[in-house]
């Protein structure tokens, strides 16, 4: 399957993995944060010189407020620390794969190390293997080699990547809606059915399963079978899906219908796309979202309410933050891995002020990410076996 899901990936055009999206975006940041941090590393008057890095990055840019700004953060952050480096965001204005890979190659030479956010940068493979000397640090994705892509042991010794459980995360944010709920309705709705993407649909399906299981409820995912989702491989995923990651004006329409059958908890693992969901929710009565890969609290603002209930966390941040000190110690290796909650990679929002859940709400989604951690729970995945239909525990 893994080879097959690689040559399906190469075959797909993509707009975008930004799972969400954010009102705060502004596509024109790149070339001003890269003149503060390199005016950084000047001012603090020392010659040494430090990492090159870029990171580049799908359309949304890299103050996107979700998946590429998290990633930039751990650059941002690895900066602060060693302020005689430097970054250049870029940002890739089509998100068509092979475009992605040209991005890339056009500054190969120039950068020690390069973050490519997200798995449209697939085909890095053969460019890391022509350009030893740069680090790559490749999130959402393993690298693909001639368009196939590569087993967990078959490492690019220049090459960092990897994959998240966002089934995980899914799986937070479907408890949270589902213990959280007063209409016994609740949704997610996706931008493509991605892997990363259907990853979060079915956790998010399984959590709600392992509520209505565990407390004796019957709380119904809602699904619009004109919006169902087809995933790499031409199946039918279901779920709701708008079809993009840029799309505000449908991801509103489909927030509405949702809405309209009663749903008052929508997960938003869309994009750009999200924003219209964001916007429906807002001007409805009684309606809260769930935000996903990073915190997105100050989002749902909404007069002097607040909309979002909690978010689902992959913590990209860190990774990027962790690799990058890895490059500058001398103690990289390449490696292919899939970070999870025993990781630390995957959670959800629970800090008092950034979310609305109970206290209750919040220990029972504790205990089953400890049991998450321990593997006796397992959500399922576009391609790890599992089903939400079969999902048990």
């Amino acid at each position: 399957m893994k080879k097959f899901l690689a040559l399906a990936l190469a075959s797909v055009m993509a707009v975008s993995l930004v799972a969400c999206g954010s009102t705060n975006a502004d596509t024109n940041a790149e070339s001003s944060v890269a003149a503060t941090t390199t005016a950084a590393a000047t001012e603090s008057g020392s010659e040494e010189p430090g990492l090159k890095i870029a990171i580049v990055s799908s359309p949304s840019g890299v103050d996107d407020g979700s998946f590429n700004q998290d990633n930039y953060n751990g650059v941002l952050k690895f900066i602060e620390e060693n302020p005689n480096a430097t970054v250049t965001p870029i940002r890739e204005e089509t998100g068509d794969s092979a475009a992605a890979v040209q991005a890339v190659a056009d500054v190969v030479a120039d950068y020690d190390v390069i973050v490519c956010c997200g798995f449209q940068f697939a085909g890095i493979g053969n460019l890391a293997q022509e350009n030893p000397d740069t680090k790559f640090i490749l999130i959402d994705s393993w690298p693909t080699i001639d368009g196939t892509e590569v087993t967990a042991d078959q490492v690019i010794d220049n090459v960092y990547a990897a994959y998240y459980a966002e089934q995980e995360s899914g799986f937070y944010a479907g408890m949270a809606a589902a213990l959280s709920t007063t209409t016994g309705k609740v949704a997610v709705v996706n931008g493509i059915a991605y892997p990363s993407n259907v990853n979060y649909q079915y956790g998010f399906e399984c959590g709600v399963k392992y509520v209505n299981g565990t407390e004796g409820m019957n709380v119904e995912v809602v699904e619009l079978p004109s919006y169902a989702g087809t995933d790499v491989t031409g199946a039918n995923v279901g779920g709701n899906y708008v079809g993009n990651f840029s799309d505000e004006a449908t991801g509103k329409v489909l927030g509405n219908a949702l809405i309209a059958e009663g749903v008052d908890i929508l997960f938003v693992a869309a994009g750009g796309s999200g924003n219209g969901v964001f916007t429906a929710a807002k001007e409805a009565d009684g309606v809260k979202v769930i935000g996903c890969d990073v915190d997105q609290y100050d989002d749902g603002a909404n007069g002097d309410s607040n909309i979002v209930l909690t978010s689902g966390l992959k913590v990209m941040h860190d990774t990027v933050y962790n690799v990058l000190n890895e490059v500058k110690d001398g103690s990289f290796k390449g490696a292919n891995v899939t970070l999870t909650a025993a990781d630390d990679a995957t959670g959800f929002v629970s800090e008092e002020g950034r979310c609305q859940l109970t206290a209750e709400a919040i220990e029972k989604i504790n205990a089953a990410q400890a049991l998450l951690k321990e593997g006796k729970i397992v959500p399922a995945a576009n391609f790890n076996g599992v089903t939400p239909e079969t999902f048990t525990w």
